[in-house]
């Protein structure tokens, strides 16, 4: 099982909520250069932000606000019809620097807590590998984390998130190969259906989470040939 520890925040909203609406897990990187301070943002009432889960460098793991409560992870967020995702969604923040402070590598300790996380949380909510999300993903204009570092491809092997089925070779050949404006539409309508906001008039955001989701080896903000088959191939999980 999951070694817990409590460490309660006092950023949430009281009312509680039915396990029903929990249907998202959003996971996040800190982003903050040192850890103990990065813990106490999250416990400060003058910060306004707080997650249901930190995993520690060392693969501890802080239980911070209690499932069935609200916690403040998510901000201004939107993924198919829902908004504002911290009302249906539990947040797991990851320990690292992030890209502001020398993006690294998550540990291997990190990861493997994460792992049986996911796992308890999905047994628990029933919650659909297509609903595990980075907060790049429902706020694309505002945010990176968790970044291209972030193993998705990994995880999705252990059904705790989704990868396209495509051979990573034989698509690497069409990368920077050009597209046409009709493709391009087509490309941002697949994002649409996979869950992105439509709404973000800076197109290029949106590309660009797309890339550090699923295309990770380069995030250049530009459609092409390569995004384009990749995005046909995970409607088919979403």
């Amino acid at each position: 099982g999951l070694n817990l520890t409590r460490k309660y925040s006092i950023n949430f909203s009281t009312s509680k909520r039915s396990k029903k609406s929990i249907k998202f897990i959003i996971i996040h990187y800190t982003g903050m250069k040192n850890q103990s301070k990065a813990i106490k943002r999250l416990c400060e009432l003058n910060s306004k932000v707080s997650t249901h889960y930190f995993v520690k460098n060392n693969g501890e793991l802080l239980n911070m606000v209690p499932d069935l409560y609200e916690a403040w992870h998510a901000g201004q967020s939107s993924w198919k019809n829902f908004k504002s995702l911290n009302r249906n969604s539990i947040g797991i923040e990851i320990n690292n620097p992030g890209h502001g402070n020398s993006y690294i590598k998550f540990k291997k300790k990190q990861l493997s807590t994460l792992k049986k996380l996911l796992k308890d949380l999905i047994k628990k909510y029933k919650i659909k590998s297509y609903n595990i999300l980075g907060h790049s993903d429902i706020s694309p204009d505002r945010k990176k984390d968790p970044g291209e570092k972030f193993p998705w491809k990994k995880l999705a092997k252990n059904g705790l998130s989704i990868w396209h089925d495509l051979n990573e070779k034989k698509i690497l050949l069409l990368r920077n190969k050009k597209i046409n404006s009709r493709e391009q539409t087509k490309f941002i309508n697949n994002l649409i259906k996979i869950g992105y906001s439509r709404k973000i008039k800076n197109k290029t955001f949106v590309v660009k989470a797309f890339q550090r989701r699923f295309r990770q080896a380069l995030i250049n903000g530009k459609i092409d040939k390569e995004c384009l088959l990749i995005s046909k191939s995970l409607l088919k999980s979403s």
